[in-house]
């Protein structure tokens, strides 16, 4: 049994932040009907101007508490949340188009709640997954590179024992685990910094869950660790 560890640096720094989990097993992730994503993706891009009520981009709350949580670490210059980049490309006009059904699934309910979504194929991890600082040695490869930039030491990271899973917390992802048509189990999360958005953040896990297990199949299951219940068994 593997386990998810939000370890004790990351909780000094943002006490008061919920990672929602939704572990999912034996699930098809094949795609069967593209036409089904593209119109779940766009219908939610059609949700974005609800998040963005400020003319000014990075005066929205969505915006701010994000750029605000990303001061308190080490990041590379210019990385932004993944929700931001998403809401900023929606906004400045650019569809996101589809990449595989969880990816999909997961980024429809990232722009419909303005929340960071992400996701890893639980079969590549090695060892435990921590949400942490990084050591700064840690091995990462990104999409489109085959060159390892590992991150800051002090940088929040998710890593196993074989590199970093995600740089500067959400912004970037490593080749190693991603999510592709042939993943099996999948590990999904949402992640909170503003405690006025829990109910948001509740329901975004819920409908997050809902979508995989009736497009994809398979059982998936919701974990919320906070400060008092820091880990969770995974198959």
């Amino acid at each position: 049994m593997k386990k998810f560890i939000i370890e004790d640096d990351f909780w000094e720094i943002f006490p008061n932040s919920k990672i929602g989990i939704v572990t999912c097993y034996d699930i098809d992730n094949s795609i069967k009907n593209k036409d089904r994503y593209e119109n779940m993706i766009s219908n939610s891009e059609k949700e974005v101007s609800k998040h963005l009520q400020n003319e000014e981009f990075s005066s929205n709350e969505v915006i701010k508490v994000w750029r605000d949580a990303f001061k308190k670490f080490k990041t590379k210059k210019g990385a932004r949340s993944s929700i931001e980049a998403l809401l900023k490309r929606v906004s400045s006009g650019k569809n996101l188009g589809t990449i595989n059904p969880l990816v999909d699934i997961y980024n429809s309910i990232s722009l419909r709640y303005a929340l960071p979504c992400g996701g890893e194929d639980i079969d590549t991890f090695v060892g435990d997954i921590k949400l942490t600082k990084a050591v700064g040695d840690e091995s990462f490869i990104t999409l489109g590179t085959d060159k390892s930039e590992p991150p800051y030491e002090g940088e929040i990271v998710y890593k196993d024992d074989d590199g970093a899973i995600c740089r500067c917390w959400n912004w970037r992802e490593s080749v190693r685990t991603m999510l592709t048509e042939d993943t099996k189990n999948a590990f999904l999360c949402i992640e909170l910094v503003d405690e006025k958005r829990v109910e948001a953040f509740e329901n975004a896990l819920k409908d997050l869950s809902n979508l995989v297990q009736e497009n994809l199949g398979g059982t998936c299951s919701i974990s919320i660790l906070d400060i008092n219940n820091k880990e969770l068994l995974i198959k």
